[in-house]
This record gives structure tokens, sequence and C-alpha cells, in this order.
């Protein structure tokens, strides 16, 4: 569910993976205050610039983890453009999540 604070670039991140992606979960979180202190971010202003994206969706299934993370990436292209700097992806098929509850 969205936080009522979200700031703008995870509000893009949420509606754009959720029309592309339709997921069965999307979990969003802002790691951008542990990487305010690296050099590329000097002068950064931003607070919504690392990412960690947590994902479950049917349209990951016969897809490569790779190929997975190049359609995310293709579909937040405009958000890198406008100051997104990095996420870490983890992405999975609802079989593959029903499969790791099982074991």
């Amino acid at each position: 569910m969205a936080s009522q604070q979200e700031g703008p670039v995870t509000t893009s991140i949420r509606s754009t993976l959720t029309e592309l992606l339709k997921p069965e979960a999307l979990e969003i979180i802002n790691d951008s205050a542990k990487h305010a202190h690296h050099s590329a971010m000097r002068g950064v202003d931003s607070k919504e610039t690392h990412f960690r994206v947590n994902v479950v969706s049917e349209a990951f299934a016969g897809k490569s983890t790779m190929q997975r993370h190049r359609l995310i990436y293709g579909a937040l292209s405009k958000d890198f453009e406008a100051g997104l700097h990095a996420l870490s992806l983890n992405t999975k098929t609802p079989a593959e999540v029903a499969k790791a509850s099982e074991a």
C-alpha cells in the first residue's frame, strides 16, 4: 500500500510498475539516506535517488533475471533521466514465491 508520505519519485515508480506489471506484491523502499554521503550524490538535493524494489508478478514468467531487470529499468527510464540513481531489484513470479514458501 502506498505511504501518505511518498515522494514524487516513489509515486512514479509505483504507478509505472503497477501499470506495466500488474503485480501481486510491490514493495518500494527508499534507501537514499544510506547513500547521501557518496561522492556521486554531492550537490544532489533529491531525497529519492536509491531504492530497493521487491515485486511479484506473473509478467516475469519465462523471463530470466536479466530480462526482468531490463524490463523495469526500461520502464523507469524517465525517472533515471530525472535523477533516480540506483535500484536494487528482487523480481519473482507468484510460482517462485510459492515454491520458496514451501521450502
